[in-house]
């Protein structure tokens, strides 16, 4: 697995697992939480994670000999980030409804809330 090119990551799986998806994934997770605090749109998070994505490729290119300016490993980090950050902000909503909507809504599992009878 050692300097080899494949699909998903670019220099070895280790450092796309450890900037991508835990370095990386955990600040998308963190940004998809305060979109949904803050009751701001899914283009607005999908903004600040396309800022997010090209820092995280300046990482692979700065500390791990990667290269910066590739469409294709950007759009591969975009697309995990994305998920990350959507995941993030979905659990974040459905406990906002079932906790400030008590009323109305009950958590209907990890990521839903339904309305109460």
């Amino acid at each position: 697995m050692e300097n080899e090119n494949a699909f998903l990551w670019e220099v070895t799986f280790w450092e796309f697992l450890f900037i991508t998806v835990m370095l990386a994934g955990s600040a998308a997770y963190l940004t998809g939480r305060a979109i949904a605090r803050a009751w701001q749109s899914n283009l607005q998070l999908a903004f600040y994670i396309v800022l997010l994505t090209g820092a995280t490729r300046f990482i692979h290119f700065a500390l791990f000999n990667g290269s910066l300016l590739t469409l294709h490993y950007y759009l591969v980090d975009l697309a995990v980030l994305l998920v990350i950050a959507f995941f993030g902000k979905r659990i974040t909503r459905a406990r906002q409804m079932s906790t400030q909507y008590s009323f109305s809504f009950a958590r209907n599992g990890l990521l839903g809330w339904k309305a109460r009878a």
